[in-house]
């Protein structure tokens, strides 16, 4: 599965190798409720099943995000985006690109994948409508050409979803 939004691969540091690994064997021990892993043989990439949470307007509907692990990581966050089709939301676009500041300008070595995936779920189990962001289709056609979710200066002013 290669999104459009691939980032050009660079082998993972020895600290993000050994790190990753980590987190899958504490995925394997203790995963969040809600998400699978699905097993691959590559550790840059993990591909991650979502289940909507009971009593939300995603309950019964399952999504994918493509987790995409940088040279660097943790010093630099993943790059994570749903596989289309991607859930109907103010803050995730049709392409997969999710407007999440932890992503983003937020991001901290501390944080690991299960923890971007309980606030993912956390953001799609608050939202009171399903609906793209407002900017969807100007913000989609300027990603046309494998733009990473990255490269997009968001602003993040709603704190309400």
């Amino acid at each position: 599965m290669s999104g459009s939004s691939t980032p050009p691969r660079k082998a993972l540091s020895k600290i993000a190798s050994n790190r990753i690994q980590k987190e899958l064997v504490d995925w394997q021990v203790n995963p969040p409720h809600g998400f699978k892993h699905k097993v691959t043989d590559n550790l840059q990439r993990w591909v991650i099943e979502v289940n909507g949470a009971p009593g939300t307007l995603y309950t019964n509907e399952t999504y994918q995000l493509q987790v995409d692990f940088p040279e660097h990581y943790p010093m630099e966050s993943p790059q994570v985006i749903f596989v289309p089709p991607a859930p109907l939301h103010p803050h995730i676009y049709s392409n997969g690109h999710i407007c999440l500041d932890i992503l983003y300008d937020s991001w901290s070595p501390a944080m690991t994948v299960s923890s971007i995936c309980i606030s993912i779920l956390s953001m799609l189990s608050s939202s009171t409508s399903k609906q793209r962001p407002q900017d969807n289709d100007r913000y989609v056609k300027n990603c046309r050409n494998g733009r990473s979710p990255k490269e997009t200066r968001w602003w993040f002013h709603d704190d309400k979803v």
